[in-house]
């Protein structure tokens, strides 16, 4: 069984339930907008953070661990290109 969400203007859709006076268009393509933005903020951040992680764990590893990261960064890389073509 599978689920997909709903959201609030689906559902009044659906039922026919209109308790509020309906918003204006542009008010909804904001709300929707300055939430996006936010989480897409979020995830940027989280990232910028494993990144920062992973360089002080590379940093407290000695230079072979940097020479093996190095070799794992060149595989994944031409791993990558290789998939993408």
């Amino acid at each position: 069984m599978t689920v997909e969400p709903i959201t609030t203007r689906d559902y009044e859709a659906r039922t026919g339930n209109r308790t509020l006076a309906p918003a204006k268009v542009n008010e909804i393509k904001v709300e929707e907008t300055s939430e996006m933005l936010l989480y897409e903020e979020l995830s940027r951040a989280r990232i910028r953070d494993l990144e920062e992680g992973v360089r002080a764990q590379r940093a407290r590893s000695g230079p072979r661990a940097v020479r093996r990261w190095t070799r794992v960064a060149r595989w994944a890389t031409r791993r990558a290109e290789r998939l993408q073509s």
